[in-house]
């Protein structure tokens, strides 16, 4: 009796284990009209301003970036060929993003050189990067290991007549293998998903077969986007998808909704997910806003 007294005791002592929050924003795109009112407002950062709080408070911060750093421009063109120059990481600094996917449509954008100056520029930074480097990306944060992984679906863009191995594609047998190997190191997974139909509001089969799959493979988080518009989330065995964030920096207004889009908190106790929250997303003149959380 004394000794389950003990134990008892022992087990009530022990802390409870800390809330650790991460922040998944969707697409974001340094080049073209964001950088043209950046130059304008003298402030590197301007697009950011109204959301940096919300991702600086945050213990991590994610988001896709849409564009890669050039050393040379052109950093303004109407075609959809994104080059950023490096000093726009002030908005990224700003908002306090730890990790970044490189792996998307854009990433070739700025020549054969491209990735590997952009990995230099965020590393300078001390922003992470995944989807084109290697190994992959763990960050720890309240004595829980965060592990970043990220694919796309294309990274042509009509411009490219064969594939860049440093890019990861979706492809769901080559993404699991990955996800067991990380899981070896990190205590919790997170995917970015670069892929769907643009300006639809609902996932495609690829996405959700991707997507699944990941979970499947031990992943608690897929973070999807490239669509420009929000779609559903889903609950998934014990895992969390968001099919698309849609945009969260763009300079897009040509279309319905690219405008709009959502920022997810998902918190974690210790190792184990518990809940999540989203928010809106309302972009004006390339400066988005977030709106209260979503019922």
């Amino acid at each position: 009796m004394i000794l389950l007294l003990l134990v008892a005791s022992l087990l009530c002592a022990q802390p409870k284990p800390e809330i650790t929050r991460v922040v998944l924003g969707g697409d974001v795109m340094l080049a073209r009209h964001v950088r043209a009112n950046a130059v304008r407002q003298k402030d590197a950062a301007f697009s950011f301003r109204k959301i940096a709080d919300h991702f600086r408070t945050a213990d991590l911060a994610f988001v896709n970036l849409e564009s890669p750093f050039a050393a040379t421009g052109p950093y303004f063109e109407e075609r959809m060929v994104f080059r950023a120059h490096p000093s726009m990481t002030e908005g990224l600094l700003l908002a306090g993003i730890d990790v970044v996917s490189t792996a998307n449509n854009h990433s070739r954008d700025a020549g054969p050189q491209g990735i590997a100056y952009t990995l230099e520029v965020l590393a300078n930074s001390k922003i992470a990067a995944t989807g084109t480097s290697d190994p992959p990306v763990i960050l720890e944060r309240r004595g829980v290991r965060f592990g970043f992984l990220a694919y796309t679906f294309d990274q042509r863009n009509g411009n490219h007549r064969d594939d860049d191995p440093r890019v990861a594609m979706t492809d769901p047998i080559r993404m699991a293998a990955d996800v067991a190997a990380l899981k070896k190191h990190a205590d919790i997974v997170i995917v970015s998903m670069h892929a769907g139909w643009e300006y639809w509001t609902k996932p495609n089969a690829h996405q959700v077969k991707f997507a699944r799959a990941a979970i499947d493979a031990g992943a608690a988080v897929v973070a999807g986007h490239h669509p420009h518009v929000a779609q559903p989330m889903e609950r998934y065995r014990d895992g969390l998808i968001f099919y698309s964030l849609g945009n969260l920096v763009f300079d897009q207004a040509e279309r319905p909704r690219v405008h709009q889009g959502l920022v997810a908190d998902v918190l974690f106790e210790g190792k184990m997910l518990q809940r999540y929250e989203v928010r809106p997303v309302r972009i004006r003149n390339t400066v988005p806003e977030l709106g209260t959380p979503l019922p």
